[in-house]
């Protein structure tokens, strides 16, 4: 979505961009730009009431959840889910916002998820001030990211629950792949929270009391997600320390397997070694039960060996 919306005695209307970048009337007005095109920094170039540090934070490659205030305005950004997988190291797209009385100015360098709820409620008639549209944005990306943080918890129960030395090469990788989204969701997660905190505890005329109880109950949910999100951090870790512990352990047992295996063999080979030699001298060399009086020898040895390790207890898995 590219464009902007102009909500004026209870009607919503579209505006192409140029006529936004002219318009002087009354009314609320969102002007909202995406992609990477240069035309959006042209566009902002025109803006007047654009505070230079203001469209420079606008058009940043590199943003944070934040909240600054310049004069009368407020420069806040937020993070939130994107409608398209992304190879980008951010899990979480930005939306970047240059608010001020009765207007909006917003980029997202991708396609926001929370940006086509936001226009439906604005296009409905919900969205009259700028600050409904800055609470509506940290009520619908709050909104989102909550079933997110609860499936990554769910998908490590999941793993606890399959918790075994059979499934321990698969089950690295899922919680690998869990830890990773996690740390990378709490990046700004918990930054989203301090951003929205931050802005309902300035004293700004266009953010109306109850906006600022929308804002601080996303700001509280954004809380509660980062805490799960560190806890679920803490569980990956754990449990990828008992696979670890899981792994020790087979290589343990195998070890152990293969030294009780090459000791019940060590008097063995030295018997059939010794027997073996070729030299004159060897006791019942020529007698026909001598074979047999050997396999028997070294059963018994064998037995013997093997019964010992289970004295021990050895044997036990």
């Amino acid at each position: 979505m590219e464009g902007a919306l102009l909500a004026e005695g209870g009607a919503v209307r579209p505006l192409q961009l140029e006529e936004a970048a002219c318009w002087r009337g009354g009314g609320f007005l969102w002007v909202h730009l995406e992609g990477r095109d240069s035309a959006d920094l042209s566009f902002l170039a025109r803006q007047q009431d654009i505070p230079d540090i203001a469209a420079s934070a606008l058009v940043a490659q590199e943003t944070r959840p934040r909240c600054d205030r310049i004069e009368d305005g407020a420069i806040v950004n937020l993070r939130g889910l994107g409608i398209d997988d992304t190879d980008d190291s951010d899990r979480l797209v930005s939306i970047r916002m240059w608010v001020r009385e009765g207007r909006v100015t917003s980029v997202s360098r991708r396609t926001l998820a929370a940006t086509a709820p936001v226009r439906a409620e604005m296009a409905a008639g919900r969205i009259v001030d700028p600050g409904d549209l800055v609470a509506a944005f940290a009520r619908a990306i709050s909104t989102q990211l909550d079933p997110e943080v609860a499936r990554l918890g769910d998908t490590l129960d999941d793993c606890e629950s399959d918790l075994s030395p059979a499934a321990i090469y698969a089950l690295r990788r899922s919680i690998t792949r869990i830890r990773s989204e996690a740390i990378a969701m709490r990046r700004f997660v918990a930054p989203n929270r301090d951003a929205l905190l931050a802005l309902a505890a300035q004293g700004i005329d266009w953010l109306a009391e109850e906006d600022r109880l929308h804002i601080r109950e996303a700001a509280d949910r954004f809380a509660r997600m980062a805490e799960e999100l560190e806890a679920v951090r803490e569980r990956a870790a754990l449990l990828h320390e008992q696979l670890t512990d899981l792994r020790a352990e087979q290589l343990d047992q195998r070890a152990l397997l293969i030294s009780i295996v090459a000791f019940i063999f060590l008097p063995l080979t030295f018997i059939t070694g010794l027997l073996g030699m070729n030299v004159e001298g060897i006791p019942y060399a020529e007698a026909p039960w001598a074979f047999w009086g050997v396999v028997i020898f070294c059963i018994t040895v064998g037995a013997l060996v093997l019964a010992w390790f289970a004295r021990r207890h050895w044997l036990r898995r």
